[in-house]
C-alpha cells in the first residue's frame, strides 16, 4: 500500500468543508480558520442534503460560470501585466509607449465584456456561458464576426473539472480545492498557449495555496509538499541548464519551473515523475504531429505549461499508479 501522502485517503476525499487543516488551537490563525470552517460547514452540510443529480447540476452551472470568468482572465491578465511592465519601464527610463487603445481602467472587472472587433458591449443574454455562443451561432450579434471556439471550450472544461472534482472527492473541501487547482491550471494553459508565458501572479499563489492546504495533509503531507515544491523547481531548472549548456539556447522558461513546483506543493514529491512523464510524452506527440502537418517548424518552441497542467490534473484525479507500480 502506498503511504497516505501519495494518494488522498478515503477520509480526506470526504473531508468536510469545516476541516481546520490541523491548526493548533493556540495558533493565531486558529480562530479565523474556525470561523470560516463553521461557515463553510453550514454551506457544505446544506449542499450534502441535495440529491446527487442536483449536486451535479449545481457543479455544471458553477463550472460554466467560473469557466466564463477564466476567459476574462486569459484575455485580460496578459494585457494588465504588459501595462504594468510598460509603466515600470516608463518610470525608470522615461520611455513612452504607444497607446494600446483600451480604456484607462482595464482589469478583470472593468470594463464590461465587449466584442474585440466592433466594440459592441455584450448584453446579459449575450454573455451566458456556452448558451450565448450557441444562440448566436458563434458570431457577434452586431458585426457578425466569428467568435473563437475557445471561449465555449474553456467554459465546458470548467464544468467538466467541477463535475469531476465533485464525483471523485464528494461534496467536500477537497473537491472545492481540486476544482480551484484545475481552474487555475486551465487559465495558465490558455495564457501560455497565447503568450508563451506563465505569470507569477498565477504560479506563485498556486504554489503557496498548495503548501497551505497541505498544512493539514489535504492531498499530501506538509513534508512531501515542501519536497515536491523544491524538487519540482529543481528538476526543470536542471533540464533547462543542461539544454542550454549543450545547445546554447534556453529550452524551457522559468514559469515552467514554478508551475511544476506548484504541482509538487499540491500533490507531493512522489507525483513529480508521473507529471513530468505525462507532460514530456504528450508534448513530444503534439510537437511531432504539428510539425508533420506543417503547423509549426521543428525548431519552433512549444509551450510546455499546458502539458504540465494536464499531467498535474490527471495525477490529481487518478493518483500515482506509476509510483505504486514501482513499489512506492
Amino acid at each position: 500500500m502506498p503511504p497516505a501522502s501519495i494518494t488522498v485517503s478515503d477520509h480526506l476525499y470526504n473531508m468536510p468543508l469545516s476541516s481546520p487543516m490541523g491548526l493548533s488551537s493556540t495558533s493565531p490563525f486558529a480562530s479565523g480558520f474556525a470561523y470560516l470552517g463553521d461557515l463553510a460547514s453550514g454551506i457544505g452540510t446544506a449542499f450534502s442534503t441535495l440529491p446527487p443529480a442536483a449536486q451535479i447540476v449545481f457543479a455544471v452551472v458553477f463550472g460554466l460560470v467560473i469557466g466564463s470568468f477564466l476567459n476574462v482572465v486569459v484575455h485580460r491578465l496578459p494585457v494588465m501585466l504588459e501595462r504594468a511592465w510598460r509603466a515600470e519601464v516608463a518610470d525608470a527610463t522615461g520611455q513612452h509607449f504607444e497607446d494600446d487603445g483600451l480604456p484607462p481602467r482595464y482589469n478583470l472587472w472593468q470594463p464590461r465584456s465587449a466584442c474585440p472587433h466592433c466594440g459592441h458591449v455584450l448584453r446579459a443574454w449575450e454573455n451566458l456561458p456556452v448558451f450565448s455562443y450557441l444562440l448566436l451561432r458563434g458570431r457577434c450579434s452586431q458585426c457578425k464576426t466569428r467568435v473563437s471556439l475557445r471561449y465555449p471550450l474553456i467554459e465546458i472544461a470548467g464544468a467538466g473539472c467541477a463535475v469531476a472534482s465533485l464525483v471523485l472527492f464528494g461534496p467536500s473541501g477537497a473537491a472545492l480545492a481540486a476544482f480551484g487547482l484545475c481552474a487555475t491550471l486551465l487559465a495558465m494553459s490558455a495564457i501560455d498557449i497565447d503568450t508563451h508565458l506563465l505569470p507569477d501572479s498565477l504560479t506563485l499563489p498556486l504554489l503557496w495555496a498548495g503548501l497551505i492546504l497541505n498544512f493539514g495533509g489535504l492531498f499530501a503531507s506538509l513534508h512531501d509538499a515542501v519536497l515536491g515544491a523544491v524538487g519540482g523547481y529543481l528538476a526543470l531548472w536542471c533540464v533547462h541548464w543542461v539544454f542550454k549548456l549543450i545547445r546554447g539556447v534556453e529550452g524551457m522558461g522559468y514559469g515552467d519551473f514554478k508551475l511544476l513546483a506548484a504541482l509538487g506543493a499540491w500533490l507531493g514529491w512522489a507525483a513529480l515523475p508521473q507529471i513530468i512523464l505525462i507532460a514530456a510524452v504528450a508534448g513530444a506527440v503534439v510537437g511531432l504531429v504539428a510539425t508533420w502537418r506543417g503547423r509549426m517548424r521543428f525548431e519552433e518552441p512549444l509551450p510546455f505549461g499546458p502539458f504540465l497542467a494536464a499531467g498535474g490534473a490527471l495525477t490529481l484525479f487518478a493518483g500515482t499508479p506509476f509510483y505504486v507500480a514501482l513499489g512506492g
